[in-house]
Parts: structure tokens; C-alpha cells; sequence
């Protein structure tokens, strides 16, 4: 079992409030879990109005399957958000 995990950091400079952000970050959540089939949450800075950090994880049986689908999750989210996606880190362990 390969677990493939993506997390990465959110700079949103326009926001005015956190309800604003979290309504930006459920919608990111929501449509990339229908999309790529896998756990998505805001992970840290969850009262920053400025910043977020999300994790994503995918378990499958490929090393290469799971990292794809997270490269393609991350360019998912960079279109989608309006901030600055910064700080990807996609790596996979082996159970």
C-alpha cells in the first residue's frame, strides 16, 4: 500500500474575512475530492486571515499513480484559488 501525500501553502492577500477564506477553501476541498477521489483539509492557520495550509492524501498501490494524481491536484488548485499556491511538498510512503 503506497500513501501519497501533498501539502502545500496558500497565501490569499485580497481576503477580507475569514468567512470569505473558508468559503474559497470549502469549495477548493469539495470540487478536488468529487474530481480526484481523495482526502483533502486545511491542515494549519486556520484562524490567519491571510494564510492557509492544505494536505491532501491518496492511498493506492502505485508510487507513481498516487504522485501524479497530486501534481494534477495541484495544478487543479492553482487555477482555482485566487492567492499564491507556495511551499509544494509531494512525497509518498510505503506500508
Amino acid at each position: 500500500m503506497v500513501v501519497s501525500i501533498l501539502r502545500f501553502n496558500i497565501d490569499l492577500p485580497d481576503i477580507c474575512s475569514i468567512k470569505e477564506k473558508r468559503q474559497i477553501l470549502r469549495s477548493l476541498k469539495d470540487r478536488s475530492m468529487r474530481k480526484f477521489k481523495l482526502s483533502i483539509a486545511e491542515i494549519d492557520f486556520q484562524d490567519s486571515l491571510r494564510f492557509a495550509q492544505i494536505g491532501a492524501v491518496l492511498v493506492s498501490n502505485s508510487r507513481q499513480y498516487g504522485e501524479s494524481v497530486l501534481h494534477k491536484l495541484l495544478s487543479f488548485a492553482e487555477d482555482m484559488v485566487p492567492g499564491r499556491i507556495r511551499d509544494a511538498d509531494i512525497f509518498s510512503e510505503f506500508y
